[in-house]
């Protein structure tokens, strides 16, 4: 590609460490700035900026495609858009949109009439700023007080502010480094909530009391893992606040009580190394959640006096994968999937009487429970959608049975799902184990081989993908791409095993499930080898970089979005934030020589060789604490000093943002745009 401008170089610096008896050389490691999070050093700073020169440049004649894509894709957003009023306590709460508006504004109105009032102005908080993120949100049980939490450069280190409703003032009540969420205590005079240390964990539940110094603030838990995180919560029925502790694969929760928190906190069930549960709450009976004889869950109950005394309520299926249980005053919800497909099941407080199991009427689709916050609920708030079925909102009436349509979502450009055809396939992996597969496509799209597919996966942390709606994927449609989603594991997708079968040791299982989603989809006629465009995000970018090592050939085109590529070096630095609580789920490679040696083999960034890779597009933030910004930098160096093709590699950092890039929803559609354009090119799909 001759007519690109000469791209960026980053020098190599001699660096090298040994480890377990191996010796690893990283001649980049000097992009990562000593005094992260603060990224100060010249160097470092100088080819960051560099490679957004170079990424500008290669964009520039893709802009007037992707301004195209940017203004389809804001054609379908309704620009005043607003949620559904729900009913919590006296007042119905909802968020609406200005037209042109970034970000949302919050309303409530009371249940007996009244005028509208809005009670936080996100686009006015957000004004003047490059970044804005609001975190938690949550009213006084009075109705008097908001307690929210801002984040205004991506770090994801929150301030809590405190609001009067009635007078609109903000109260002196201001907390920063603040990482959770925000539970009042029942007097409407205080609040949970839990602070970031110096290695971005949360470690600890404190109780906040309003109009004292934050250093008096009681700190009612303390978590001695540096593995484990803590987090605030409460009981559907609010009869109780939760403080619980774990990792990715165990967990401890502790009952305390919303009056007085101060009094002691009752500890449901010790914790077990890898045994997860959760926990609610109806008449002094505990429901609770967990996967301790079964990788599928099960639901066992416990009064409250003695909560470590289990009964079995509904055992494990080995069909039915239970992810949730919720208590309402008159029944309780249970969620989970079936053969991979989302499930809702009523159930009575009578085990006498039968459960009743809401039906869909697609055969693949999303749908779970929406916002319910109370405890007393005749009609449930349901979300549903496909990858052809714009989001809906339905109340489901819990006495009739019957489904209420509140809201489909609008699309103002115009949409006709008639177009569309959708499928869920299985597609068989080498050691052949079947995988799901979800395919949305133009209803003419071509099944000889000639088509252009894009494949998306993520694959890790037990996260399954849902196969909903988008309306950005529209664009990829409208010009002949089929849009699939594999659903691999590591995941949870088909149950908790799902997961298991792609974690340590089984890792590998998840890239080579994508590169056999792949191959299956080519031998079905979807696309042919060299016509398939890729994308992974964070874990997801890990398996973008694992499969293009592994098999090049098979893609046009890479989106990598804050990948997690450089894995050997990120899990052996136990000081970065996440490294600690991450070790259940890769490995721990700081003791454990066979760790090391596994996530040596696959790690992105160690086994970039000389060969032809595709054409790819990485970003990163600098700000980001989930993937430090130096992984995609570093990935990109290695791979523009090694491989061996003249294919185009872009790397675009996002200066004043983190983890999940611009905010606004028009910035970031922006951002979306640019890459679909990039993909666009590389396919050579449409204009």
């Amino acid at each position: 590609m001759t007519d690109l401008p000469a791209p960026p170089v980053a020098g190599t610096r001699p660096h090298s460490f040994t480890r377990h008896g191996v010796t690893i050389e990283d001649p980049w490691a000097w992009l990562k700035d000593p005094a992260y999070p603060n990224v100060a050093d010249k160097d470092v700073l100088a080819y960051l900026e560099a490679e957004n020169g170079y990424f500008e440049k290669v964009m520039a004649p893709l802009k007037p495609l992707s301004e195209t894509l940017f203004t389809e894709m804001r054609g379908r957003i309704k620009e005043d858009e607003s949620t559904v009023p729900q009913k919590d306590g006296d007042w119905l709460y909802w968020t609406d949109y200005e037209t042109g508006g970034e970000y949302p504004r919050w309303w409530r109105r009371h249940v007996d009439g009244g005028e509208d009032v809005m009670i936080l102005d996100e686009p006015a908080l957000a004004e003047g700023k490059e970044y804005f993120r609001l975190g938690a949100f949550s009213v006084s049980p009075d109705g008097r007080l908001l307690a929210y939490a801002v984040d205004d450069n991506g770090s994801e280190r929150f301030e809590v502010r405190v609001k009067d409703l009635e007078s609109g003032a903000l109260l002196p009540d201001t907390i920063p480094g603040m990482l959770s969420e925000i539970v009042w205590t029942a007097d409407s005079k205080g609040f949970l909530y839990g602070l970031a240390n110096e290695n971005w964990r949360t470690d600890n539940a404190r109780w906040h009391k309003l109009g004292e110094p934050v250093a008096r603030d009681v700190e009612l838990f303390k978590e001695a893992d540096e593995g484990y995180r803590v987090a605030v919560g409460e009981t559907q029925s609010r009869n109780y606040l939760l403080v619980s502790t774990g990792d990715h694969v165990t967990s401890e929760v502790y009952l305390l009580s919303p009056e007085d928190p101060s009094r002691p906190m009752v500890c449901v069930s010790p914790r077990k190394p890898g045994r997860e549960y959760d926990v609610d709450e109806h008449d002094g009976t505990l429901f609770i959640h967990t996967n301790d004889i079964d990788p599928q869950f099960r639901l066992v109950t416990a009064p409250v006096a003695t909560p470590g005394e289990w009964t079995e309520r509904i055992g494990p299926s080995a069909h039915f994968y239970m992810t949730g249980v919720t208590c309402f005053a008159d029944y309780f919800i249970v969620e989970g999937r079936e053969d991979g497909l989302d499930q809702i099941e009523l159930h009575r407080y009578d085990p006498a009487i039968a459960p009743v199991r809401l039906k869909f009427p697609e055969a693949s689709y999303v749908a779970g429970l929406g916002d319910n916050p109370e405890y007393a609920m005749a009609k449930l708030r349901i979300g549903y959608e496909s990858m052809v079925t714009p989001g809906t909102v339905y109340d489901y009436s819990v006495a009739t049975g019957e489904f209420e349509t509140l809201k489909v979502q609008e699309i103002p450009s115009g949409y006709d799902g008639s177009k569309y055809r959708t499928e869920r396939l299985k597609i068989a992996a080498r050691d052949g184990t079947e995988v799901p597969v979800s395919v949305v496509y133009p209803k003419d799209f071509p099944r000889d081989g000639t088509g252009k597919l894009y494949l998306y996966a993520y694959g890790a942390y037990g996260y399954a993908i849902p196969p909903g709606f988008s309306t950005s994927r529209i664009s990829f449609l409208d010009r002949g791409v089929a849009f699939a989603i594999a659903h691999i594991r590591g995941g949870d997708d088909l149950g908790q095993q799902w997961y298991l079968d792609g974690k340590l040791e089984k890792r590998t299982n998840s890239f080579n499930d994508f590169v056999d989603v792949a191959r299956g989809l080519i031998d079905r006629g979807f696309t042919h080898k060299g016509g398939i465009a890729i994308a992974g995000r964070s874990a997801g970018g890990e398996l973008m970089g694992a499969v293009i090592n592994s098999d090049p050939e098979l893609w046009a085109v890479v989106v990598a979005d804050v990948p997690f590529v450089d894995v050997l070096n990120t899990m052996l630095d136990e000081s970065l934030p996440l490294t600690p609580g991450e070790w259940p789920e890769w490995g721990n490679p700081v003791t454990d020589p066979a760790a090391f040696a596994l996530i040596r083999s696959y790690s992105p960034y160690d086994n970039v060789i000389a060969q032809a890779y595709p054409p790819l597009f990485i970003s990163g933030g600098l700000n980001d604490p989930r993937v430090t910004y130096w992984e995609p930098a570093k990935w990109a160096a290695r791979l523009r000093a090694t491989k061996t093709d003249d294919q185009v590699l872009v790397l675009k950092t996002n200066m004043g943002a983190g983890h999940g890039g611009k905010s606004g929803r028009w910035e970031s559609l922006k951002e979306a745009a640019d890459e679909m354009a990039f993909v666009l090119w590389r396919l050579k799909a449409g204009d």
